[in-house]
């Protein structure tokens, strides 16, 4: 009898422990359910009405926390690019109005001057040259923006490859300086070229090193000219070659030396319109630049010295 009553009761204590796990196992289940039907709602709801929230979810189990912090990770990389669409989308706007801009004042100026040859040639009167040449002048500016915005426009698409063989960075330098010099004598410039004789060798691109000097010598005639002064220099450290375009002007402001770069950034006050200015020269040199495996930089102190420092990758199989 005793040992038919502990039967029972053994029995009795195993269907107990079973029905406790399959209960736990229930309850757990349940659980999870319940948690998981919970984020799926606050999901549905954040990405539904466009919240700029975390999903935030209460549970002890390790494998859930797991899930929502994927979640929050992929939320927040869907909130970056949507501001990067939306910073991309104003600058666009941006740039198309700068465009528009920059087009309708000399494409008014060109049509005035056609005009007035057509009036001239209807009258029986000769074309004057000096009209022809502003005319064909404006012409040239409207073609040069033009190809400046399809360059940067390039460059930034990574449409541009660029061309690598083994170029004199001292000969380019020369050529560049002498590019301008005819133009910075007439402006009262004291030009100073620092250039070692004997050839500094790069991996480069030879059309893109000449643009991006060209670029920054325009940049120091335009903004520089209260100084009067311009300096070309090179150097080499055995590992980079560095090239600097130094002018004593106005400098840039630190309120703008971190915008200077951008494409649609450019300093409106300039009186020298010999050069024509757009806020897109820097913005080329710096992506040639890093095209080129280098950087361009820029240190400033207004009517003391204002410097532009290119520095590319020596070629090292010559060294």
């Amino acid at each position: 009898m005793n040992q038919e009553l502990l039967i029972l009761i053994l029995s009795l204590a195993v269907v107990l422990l079973v029905c406790i796990v399959l209960y736990q196992q229930y309850a757990f289940r349940t659980g999870i359910q319940k948690e998981l039907r919970e984020i799926q709602r606050s999901l549905k709801d954040i990405m539904d009405q466009g919240k700029d929230e975390q999903l935030f979810t209460f549970t002890a189990n390790k494998k859930l926390m797991e899930l929502a912090a994927q979640i929050n990770r992929i939320l927040e990389n869907s909130r970056e690019l949507k501001a990067d669409f939306r910073r991309l989308e104003l600058s666009s706007r941006k740039m198309l109005s700068n465009i528009s801009h920059d087009l309708k004042t000399p494409l008014t100026v060109l049509s005035g001057y056609l005009e007035i040859m057509r009036l001239n040639a209807e009258n029986g009167q000769e074309i004057e040259p000096e009209m022809l040449r502003k005319a064909e002048q404006k012409a040239r500016s409207i073609s040069e923006l033009m190809n400046q915005f399809f360059t940067l426009a390039r460059l930034e698409s990574g449409d541009m490859e660029l061309t690598l063989s083994q170029i004199d960075a001292c000969e380019i330098c020369r050529k560049s300086i002498l590019d301008f010099y005819e133009l910075l004598q007439k402006e009262g410039f004291q030009v100073e070229a620092d250039i070692p004789e004997h050839p500094v060798w790069l991996r480069g691109n030879q059309e893109a090193l000449q643009r991006i000097l060209s670029n920054l010598i325009s940049n120091a005639v335009r903004y520089g000219a209260d100084g009067h002064y311009l300096c070309l220099s090179l150097r080499e450290d055995g590992h980079n070659v560095y090239i600097e375009v130094t002018d004593k002007g106005k400098g840039i402001d630190k309120a703008f030396a971190g915008q200077i770069f951008d494409r649609l950034f450019t300093l409106e006050d300039s009186r020298n319109r010999q050069i024509q200015g757009n806020g897109l020269g820097l913005a080329i040199a710096k992506n040639l630049a890093l095209q080129l495996g280098g950087d361009l930089t820029l240190s400033s102190v207004p009517f003391e010295k204002t410097s532009f420092t290119l520095k590319l990758p020596a070629d090292k199989r010559l060294l």
